[in-house]
C-alpha cells in the first residue's frame, strides 16, 4: 500500500518553445505526463522484474561508483513517474523507506498502483522540485532517473536538494541528456522515419491511423517537456555551486540509445495492435545486448560528453 501526504499546489518543470515561462513548462509538463501515464510503462519497455531491476541497481552503481554497501535509510526520489527506480530499489533492498515526488498526479497514481501490485510501500507527494514541502536533513538520499532536464531552475533545485539531505548525504541522478549526444539522436529519429514504410510492410502493420506527433503523447510535446541537455562540466559547476563535494558525472549508453531511438521511430509510425509480438521481442532483447556491449566496451574508455545518458552524483559536506 502506499499512503499519499498532502503537499502544497505543485508547481513543476517543462521546457519548450523559445521565451517559454517556467509556468507554461511546469504546466505543459502535468498535462503531458499525466496523459501519458497510462501507457507510460508499455511506451517505455519499463519493467519491474529481474530485468527491471538489474537496469537500476547496475545505473546507481555507475552513478555513484560503486556498489552500496548498505541500504539507504530515508530516501527521496525527484520526478518519480510510474516509480521505475524506487520500486526497484526497493525490491533489490538498496533503499528502507522511499518517498517519491511528481509534478504529476497522474504519474503517482501509476506509482501507487505499481507499488500495490508489488506489496511495497511508497510516500507519493505531488510537488515541485524547486520548492520540497519536506524538513531540512530529512533524507540520506535524494536521486532521479531522466528528470534534471525537466526542471526550469535546475540550479534552485539543487538548493532544495541539499536542504533536505542530511550531512554526508549523496544525490544520485540518471538517464540526463547529454548535448551532444542529443544531437546525435536526430540522426537515428530521422532514418527510422525514412524506413518506416518498409517495415511496416515487413512486419505486417498498418500505417499509423492520425498524427502521434500532434498528440499528448507524441514526439513533439515530448519536445516540449525537455528543458535542457547537459554539458558534463555545466553539470559540475551546478553541483560544485550548490554546495556538494566529490561530485561525479559518467556517460552511460551510447549504442543502445541510437538503436533504441530508432526502433521507437519506426513502430510509432503504426498501428500499435498490429506490430507482432516477435518484433517487440526482438526489439527488446537487442536494446539489452547494446546496452551490456556499451558498459562492457565503450563507457569505461569514453568520455561522458559522447555518450546519449549522463549519470552523476555528489554528497552534502558532514
Amino acid at each position: 500500500m502506499t499512503r499519499r501526504r498532502a503537499a502544497p499546489r505543485s508547481i513543476a518543470c517543462v521546457p519548450a518553445p523559445a521565451g517559454a515561462s517556467a509556468d507554461y513548462i511546469r504546466e505543459v509538463n502535468v498535462r503531458y505526463h499525466d496523459t501519458a501515464a497510462f501507457s507510460y510503462d508499455a511506451k517505455w519497455g519499463i519493467d519491474f522484474g529481474p530485468i527491471g531491476q538489474d537496469q537500476v541497481g547496475t545505473k546507481l552503481r555507475k552513478a555513484l561508483g560503486r556498489n552500496p554497501t548498505q541500504p539507504f535509510r530515508e530516501t527521496l526520489e525527484i520526478g518519480a513517474g510510474t516509480g521505475y527506480f524506487a520500486l526497484n530499489l526497493a525490491q533489490l533492498g538498496l533503499i528502507e523507506r522511499a518517498t517519491a515526488i511528481d509534478i504529476s498526479p497522474g504519474m503517482l497514481r501509476a506509482l501507487d498502483a505499481n507499488a500495490e501490485r508489488l506489496g511495497l510501500e511508497v510516500e507519493t507527494v505531488a510537488t515541485d522540485a524547486e520548492e520540497l514541502p519536506f524538513a531540512d536533513r530529512s533524507f540520506d538520499l535524494v536521486f532521479g532517473h531522466a528528470i534534471l532536464h525537466h526542471i526550469p531552475d535546475l540550479a534552485r533545485a539543487l538548493g532544495e536538494f541539499r536542504r533536505v539531505l542530511r550531512p554526508g548525504g549523496t544525490i544520485a541522478f540518471c538517464g540526463e541528456p547529454s548535448r551532444y549526444g542529443d544531437l546525435l539522436a536526430s540522426i537515428p529519429k530521422r532514418g527510422g522515419a525514412a524506413v518506416a514504410p518498409l517495415w511496416r510492410r515487413a512486419v505486417g502493420a498498418g500505417r499509423r491511423v492520425g498524427d502521434e506527433s500532434a498528440s499528448s503523447n507524441g514526439h513533439k510535446l515530448e519536445g516540449e517537456v525537455d528543458v535542457h541537455a547537459f554539458a558534463p562540466s555545466a553539470l559540475r559547476r551546478l553541483l560544485v555551486e550548490a554546495g556538494f563535494q566529490s561530485s561525479r558525472v559518467r556517460g552511460e549508453e551510447m549504442l543502445a540509445n541510437l538503436w533504441g531511438w530508432a526502433l521507437r521511430s519506426v513502430e510509432s509510425s503504426a498501428e500499435p495492435t498490429e506490430i507482432p509480438r516477435r518484433w517487440h521481442r526482438f526489439a527488446f532483447r537487442s536494446y539489452i545486448a547494446l546496452q551490456r556491449l556499451d558498459a562492457a566496451l565503450l563507457e569505461p574508455r569514453l568520455p561522458p560528453e559522447l555518450f546519449y545518458n549522463l549519470v552523476l552524483s555528489a554528497r552534502k559536506p558532514s
